[in-house]
């Protein structure tokens, strides 16, 4: 029930004004678990522009034992916001090591994030690497060839 509220709320992000979506975010995940409810809560600050306040509440959803994807999601969320509050250096980290802990749909988002944050620590190669990584499954051709391109760049 809890889940449903909270897509709906999200469905209307851009209807509401900034402070009414996080109340609406707040109301609808009541009666979701703690770790969860603060997830929810980050994402609407960082998706009203306001990473400075997510980043603290990414952390305290991850330390809570935020489950399955949207543990995923609060790390891919917390890095992208670190590079945007100007500490690449930490998302890099970050996506390094989710690259290499899991696997699933969220894959070429965690790469795609991964290649602005090397680019702004000034690894560009590297970060066209997984940039083209991520895009290689998309594609309706050449995937095998522009994957082991991909892995060139970082050999």
């Amino acid at each position: 029930m809890w889940e449903q509220r909270i897509a709906e709320v999200w469905e209307r992000l851009d209807e509401l004004s900034e402070e009414d979506f996080r109340s609406a975010v707040d109301d609808a995940a009541r009666d979701a678990p703690e770790a969860v409810a603060v997830f929810e809560r980050a994402a609407a600050f960082d998706s009203t522009g306001h990473p400075d306040r997510a980043v603290p509440l990414y952390r305290e959803a991850l330390d809570l034992g935020l489950p399955g994807e949207r543990r995923r999601r609060a790390v891919i969320q917390m890095a992208s916001s670190l590079r945007n509050l100007g500490q690449p250096e930490i998302a890099v980290e970050l996506l390094a090591t989710e690259k290499d802990a899991a696997s699933d749909h969220l894959d070429g988002a965690v790469r795609g994030f991964l290649a602005l944050a090397l680019a702004d620590v000034g690894r560009e190669r590297e970060a066209v690497s997984w940039a083209l990584e991520a895009l290689a499954p998309r594609l309706p051709r050449y995937q095998r060839s522009l994957g082991h391109y991909a892995k060139a760049l970082r050999d």
